[in-house]
């Protein structure tokens, strides 16, 4: 019996379209950003500089292997297939916990922004209604959600570009500083170990080029088409959000009233171009929320689908979800259970979604590094579309930048050691359930799925 399908009506430039709009370079720069600044101060540039160069790194990982795997299933079914089954699993609970939460911690940002137009605005409840509207939508085609992710993303870029011709056109202090003399957002200098913590933010802030794998089963070509759509969502990643970045940092008036404001990018937008700009910016960066939740859920259901038809759960917990709409070819029930689940996250403590989706990106970079490592040295990627240049040189420098972020996060008290200790305890529980369930099943057995049906139905 033929593995369950989904439908493939992507070209690159639609991929390109979802997977910009899953990183949503407006969202990072608007609601992940100030997290940086407030970490890090004018140090801020560094780690955003530092990131976009592990990024680089990561980018080669994910386009090789996208091309060997370009399955549904995205990082969790290239570790299986490269490390093995275990490791495999927890990439594959690390991602489905932190991706839906993800959605959450994404979508509170809607009432941040909006409430700039509408004070009072209930921006939990905002947020709320926003998943599950990205639950409904996700449903129809994905040539269609491509293109609606499509308008909203000019909609972002375009804020963008606006925020860095204001702090680039007017800048208060010279660009030197930022590379010689950066300072904490407290006062005095920042430190090396506070940009470095701020640097696994940022990281965070640039992710999401890898999401394009998610849609190799719906994209036409997608061994050669995917990993293209890895290394220019990265490169355009990067343009888009560091140039704001560097705007602001060099053009805000007063950094102390920069540091010290609640809504850091409002006071920026404020203080160079008014308050009407700010209103309209805002709902410029609400549209990319949405966007960016939208995106974000299409990419978990696909995961989920891929899940169920791996048999990673209970028989009517797999049947559920490798249903596909037998009008749109998307994995309905799992679009609409993302949403579900994402509005009811909306309602947690928002520094628990932040400690829990924080560091569990480091493990799975790692994961995919040895991936492509062990992929080259036993073949099993040897039939990959691209080959990253200078191997190993990518791969083993990403681990040594992951493990000194992982050093750093450590000695953070607030945020890094919890968001570790986290991390550790959903890898014990996957290695439990593997252990427990899966392997006492009789082991679990990944779907063997082709990688490109229609091609071969067109020759």
């Amino acid at each position: 019996m033929a593995a369950p399908a989904l439908r493939r009506g992507l070209r690159t430039v639609g991929t390109l379209l979802i997977t910009l709009s899953a990183i949503s370079p407006a969202s990072s720069v608007f609601i992940i950003g100030p997290g940086v600044l407030a970490g890090a101060g004018t140090g801020a540039f560094l780690s955003f500089l530092g990131a976009a160069v592990v990024g680089v790194f990561m980018a080669f990982v994910y386009a090789e292997l996208a091309s060997a795997f370009p399955l549904s299933g995205g990082d969790y079914a290239i570790t299986a297939r490269t490390l093995g089954r275990l490791p495999g699993f927890v990439v594959l609970v690390l991602m489905l916990v932190t991706q839906t939460l993800i959605v959450a911690v994404i979508a509170l940002g809607v009432g941040t922004y909006l409430g700039v137009v509408f004070p009072g605005l209930n921006g939990t409840v905002a947020a709320a209604v926003t998943c599950v509207l990205a639950g409904v939508v996700g449903i129809f085609d994905i040539k269609l959600n491509a293109w609606v992710t499509g308008v909203f993303l000019g909609v972002e870029i375009l804020a963008l570009a606006v925020v860095a011709a204001l702090g680039l056109s007017r800048p208060a202090r010279p660009f030197t500083d930022l590379l010689t003399h950066p300072v904490a957002a407290g006062g005095g200098p920042a430190t090396a170990g506070a940009i470095a913590v701020a640097t696994s933010v940022a990281i965070f802030a640039y992710n999401g080029y890898g999401s394009a794998v998610y849609f190799g089963e719906e994209t036409k070509d997608a061994a050669r088409g995917i990993a293209r759509v890895v290394l220019m969502s990265l490169g355009i990643t990067v343009l888009a959000e560091l140039l704001p970045i560097t705007a602001v940092l060099l053009g805000a008036p007063d950094l102390n009233a920069l540091f010290g404001s609640e809504n850091m990018l409002s006071y920026f937008i404020e203080a160079r171009g008014g308050g009407t700009l700010d209103k309209v910016l805002s709902v410029a960066v609400a549209v990319a929320v949405v966007n960016a939740v939208l995106a974000i859920v299409l990419i978990s259901a696909r995961m989920a689908f891929s899940t169920g038809r791996d048999a990673a759960w209970p028989r009517a917990v797999n049947q559920a979800l490798v249903a596909v709409h037998p009008r749109f070819g998307t994995p309905w029930i799992p679009t609409i259970g993302t949403g579900v689940v994402a509005a009811a996250l909306c309602f947690a403590n928002p520094k628990l979604l932040l400690v829990v989706t924080s560091t569990s990106i480091v493990v799975v970079y790692a994961a995919l590094c040895l991936g492509a490592i062990t992929g080259r040295r036993t073949g099993t990627t040897a039939h990959a579309r691209y080959r990253m240049p200078w191997f190993p040189v990518a791969p083993m420098l990403a681990l040594i930048a992951l493990v000194y972020v992982v050093y750093q996060n450590m000695l953070d008290p607030e945020i890094g050691r919890p968001s570790l200790l986290v991390t550790a305890a959903m890898i014990l529980l996957a290695v439990a359930y593997y252990v427990l369930v899966l392997r006492r099943r009789g082991g679990w057995t990944l779907a063997e799925v082709d990688p490109e049906p229609a091609a071969h139905a067109e020759s």
